[in-house]
């Protein structure tokens, strides 16, 4: 969850998000997320702290009461679940190199729907205000070519099986820096 750049808000303790969590894709994913850290915990693979997962929007309401997930209840009831699968590779000027989740266009409208529901909390603090879905799978900036190349290879020869998108998940990081699974939403009423 972020890049390698100065990030006031990522410095702040206990942070939440909403994300898609995809657990599922952890076979497929740890190959890269085992030996990648995050710029705010270096000494921890991405595998330690998070499961694999879509932010939608980090950081969100410092503490999240009914009447936040009430509200995010509300912006979801009119989202029917999808099929979400992961069909490219690609990488952020920052040198994050991330799965491309599809359908795109609507994982980038429900992330727009979150993001219209909570306009007090800004995308990554405001650094990144139109958001780019993604699943990081290497936030190293070194070896991102040789990443890049066994991705796309590995997408080619057997891509990651597609799950079932039918709720958004809450996360808090704990002072260890480890996410925790806090709750969840469903997509349309679901659940």
């Amino acid at each position: 969850m972020g890049g390698q750049l100065a990030r006031p808000w990522a410095e702040r303790a206990g942070l939440t998000a909403i994300l898609i969590a995809v657990p599922e894709l952890g076979d497929y994913t740890d190959r890269w997320r085992s030996v990648s850290s995050s710029p705010s915990r270096p000494d921890k693979a991405l595998t330690d702290l998070v499961p694999p997962h879509v932010t939608v929007l980090v950081p969100w309401v410092t503490d999240p009461a009914p009447k936040h997930v009430q509200r995010l209840t509300d912006a979801l009831a009119g989202l029917k679940p999808f099929e979400l699968g992961f069909a490219g590779v690609g990488q952020f000027p920052n040198g994050i190199v991330y799965l491309r989740p599809e359908p795109f266009d609507e994982v980038r409208a429900l992330m727009r729907t979150v993001l219209d529901a909570f306009p007090e909390c800004p995308p990554y603090g405001g650094d990144h205000p139109d958001p780019h879905p993604h699943l990081t799978i290497s936030a190293s900036t070194t070896s991102t070519l040789a990443v890049i190349a066994e991705a796309e290879a590995a997408l080619a020869a057997e891509p990651p099986p597609s799950v079932l998108l039918d709720d958004l998940t809450i996360w808090r990081e704990g002072d260890d820096k480890v996410w925790n699974l806090v709750g969840s939403v469903p997509l349309g009423g679901v659940g």
